[in-house]
């Protein structure tokens, strides 16, 4: 089940306040506590808040602190947009919405507004933000307007950008449609988008439409002269009056605000003494131009009335103001109540509510974003903190890496290497690491030396190794960081920065061992690809594994997906897919997925398939389309280690995708490997999934 929807619109104006008063009505009779976020909002005027958060907390009395309903101005967004800082973006976003989400049963949360320049960038800012919350879009778009073929291909083409960027989108909303079209519109969207997609077509209404007294006075920066108690008076039309007064009266219609240059008085008395006629429509206000007052006889005269419409004075000229009058949009705001009861009236009536409710509880999230991924690996690491040991303190790199560890307060950490050296080494690339808040340990000087040397040798003994020799292994970085975790003074290494892989992981298979049943100790990578997380295996380990070796990477390499919150969908990779291809290596495939099958049939696997037809859903459908895995694979298994690790790295390089690991899968306790050219990120996203399998 959902528990949060996030309502988009495609262009300004389209009506999102009215969507969000009414699920919010619904969900609160649902729902214990409700939250409501809006990620981007526009710079405040509104007594220095968003209006649309005023409106939705103040009606429903959210006591959510407003600081924690929005991460960043429009402008703010932009600026970090401009200096590459999209990441930082999306990334404070998640963190704010996801201690939302700690503390209440449902969020609802509400996209951009579209005013200003960069629409564009608006509207894949919105796409953006669903994927990456992993919460379903509802749509809504603006259907005003006279052609209906015209409005239904705008609205399927907006859907289809959502669609073809993977956003789970539960409906869709046409707000604001002609009455006369509502039902082709209907008919049209039926026929053109997907049947299980939930269709609402709402019909414009004049009454949220068009703006109050109030909302045009603060447009135009007026000042009331007279009529404070009727400023919701709600203005249909506008006229000017500058034309004879008869010619005037002539055009009023009901609801009609009267512009006018401040001197002329026959067209202010006039338009006073219709609205009182009940030979006349009820006018909504006047608006008094030019900086210009009624002279005194007719402000007395104004005054002794018992009920008087609002006027307004501006200094702008005729023109401007009708022009300011023109571009007022209007808003629900928190004190307009009738408008509010309006708007949750019309969500009712023209939303299949209970089909809506149907979706949320069956929604089922697919996939999960590399942002999302990296920011619930750190909040899993910091829920039960772990002590990882770094053998190789003597680079650069694993100090700076330790560095932002600590300032995270993830792991507790130990550094190996000469003191001096590491605290000459902190100084000298200017990082904040207290060297109080790590251990720093010379194996060779360390109280625990010559008890470790004591149990390797133990261990090592039926292999020829003597004590001396187990001394002058535990010099060894490797195995001194390696003996640690055994022991259980620490819960798990990184290392490999300026260590081979053999160097690194043979201490750990000679006495940390294999798991119970495991006989493969193989290594998966997560790549978090631009717009998805999925695991590679064996990339670092296994330079050509049999069949049976091969089946046990590939379940290993699903339970470690599953581990870190990944639906394992297997792809048993090859050049050939299904029974098309013959010769040893296809067969060495289709022999593994077979035992996969067998000892695991609750996993979704496919093989021998291709690269292509595993991840690219127009391709899996073509070669293999009864699949469960083709098209959407999330764990593919190479066949033989230099595929993998060349496939890994290209995909990397070429794609710019962040690759976590290499994570070694099947020891008892957690060692992993770095690649020498392993970057700062690298190893700090390694002791986050090292300190997350030593909680296992």
């Amino acid at each position: 089940m959902s528990n949060a929807i996030y309502i988009a619109s495609t262009e300004p104006f389209c009506g999102k306040t009215v969507i969000a008063l009414g699920l919010t009505n619904l969900l609160a009779g649902k729902a214990k506590k409700i939250a409501y976020f809006k990620p981007v909002i526009n710079e405040p005027s509104h007594k220095g808040k968003d209006i649309h958060i005023k409106t939705i907390a103040t009606h429903f009395g959210l006591t959510i602190p407003y600081e924690d309903m929005f991460s960043f101005t429009r402008d703010e967004v932009l600026q970090h947009r401009s200096n590459g800082n999209t990441d930082f973006v999306i990334d404070t976003i998640i963190t704010k919405y996801k201690k939302l989400e700690e503390t209440h049963d449902f969020i609802l949360v509400e996209g951009t507004d579209f005013m200003g320049d960069g629409l564009a960038f608006e509207f894949d800012a919105n796409i953006s933000i669903a994927k990456n919350l992993g919460i379903p879009a509802l749509l809504i778009m603006n259907a005003n307007g006279d052609d209906v073929e015209d409005i239904a291909n705008n609205i399927v083409s907006n859907y289809k950008s959502f669609d073809d960027k993977e956003v789970q989108v539960l409906a869709i909303v046409a707000n604001k449609t002609n009455p006369l079209l509502i039902g082709d519109l209907t008919k049209i969207l039926s026929n053109r988008l997907p049947k299980d997609l939930l269709r609402s077509v709402i019909p414009s209404n004049k009454n949220l439409g068009n703006p109050t007294m109030k909302e045009i006075c603060e447009a135009v920066n007026g000042k009331v002269l007279f009529g404070k108690s009727l400023l919701s008076n709600q203005v249909d039309h506008e006229i000017v009056g500058a034309m004879q007064l008869r010619n005037c009266l002539l055009r009023l219609k009901e609801n009609t605000l009267i512009v006018t240059p401040g001197d002329r008085g026959d067209i202010i008395l006039a338009a006073l003494q219709a609205n009182l006629s009940k030979n006349y429509p009820k006018i909504a206000g006047l608006i008094l131009t030019g900086g210009l007052e009624p002279e005194p006889p007719i402000l007395q005269l104004i005054e002794g009335l018992q009920t008087v419409v609002p006027i307004i004075q501006v200094e702008t000229g005729t023109f401007q103001t009708v022009n300011l009058v023109g571009s007022t949009q209007s808003n629900i705001t928190a004190d307009n109540k009738e408008k509010i009861e309006l708007a949750i009236s019309l969500f009712e009536q023209y939303v299949d509510t209970k089909s809506f409710e149907d979706k949320l509880i069956t929604f089922q999230p697919e996939g999960i974003t590399p942002r999302m991924f990296q920011y619930q690996l750190l909040k899993r690491a910091k829920s039960q903190k772990k002590h990882i040991v770094l053998p190789e303190g003597n680079d650069d790199r694993v100090l700076a890496a330790a560095a932002q560890l600590v300032k995270k307060d993830v792991v507790e950490l130990t550094i190996l290497g000469n003191e001096a050296d590491i605290k000459d080494a902190i100084i000298r690339l200017n990082l904040s690491l207290n060297t109080n808040d790590v251990h720093i340990i010379n194996p060779a000087r360390s109280p625990l030396f010559e008890d470790y040397a004591a149990t390797l040798y133990e261990l090592r003994k039926t292999k020829n190794v003597t004590l001396e020799m187990a001394r002058d292994l535990m010099t060894d970085v490797s195995y001194f960081g390696t003996m640690m975790v055994y022991k259980g003074h620490a819960d798990g290494m990184v290392s490999g920065a300026l260590h081979t892989t053999q160097h690194t992981i043979r201490p750990a298979l000679q006495f940390v061992k294999t798991k119970p049943n495991v006989n493969t100790v193989s290594s998966v990578f997560f790549m978090c690809l631009p717009d998805r997380v999925c695991v590679f295996g064996d990339c670092a380990v296994n330079p050509n594994p049999t069949s049976e070796q091969l089946a046990e990477i590939a379940i290993s390499s699903a339970e470690s997906s599953i581990m870190f919150g990944l639906e394992p969908r297997v792809a048993m990779l090859s050049y050939s897919s299904g029974t098309s291809g013959e010769g040893a290596d296809v067969e060495k495939v289709r022999r593994a997925t077979e035992i996969v099958k067998q000892q695991r049939p609750d996993l979704k696997i496919e093989g021998p398939i291709q690269y292509d037809a595993a991840v690219d859903p127009t391709v899996g459908k073509q070669k293999l389309p009864n699949s469960l895995v083709a098209g959407q694979a999330s764990v593919l298994i190479f066949p033989d280690l230099n595929t993998g690790n060349n496939t890994y790295k290209a995909v990397q390089r070429e794609t710019g995708a962040l690759a976590i690991g290499p994570m070694l899968q099947g020891l008892n306790k957690p060692v992993n490997d770095l690649s020498r050219g392993c970057t700062i990120d690298d190893i700090f996203n390694t002791v986050i999934i090292t300190a997350i399998q030593a909680q296992q």
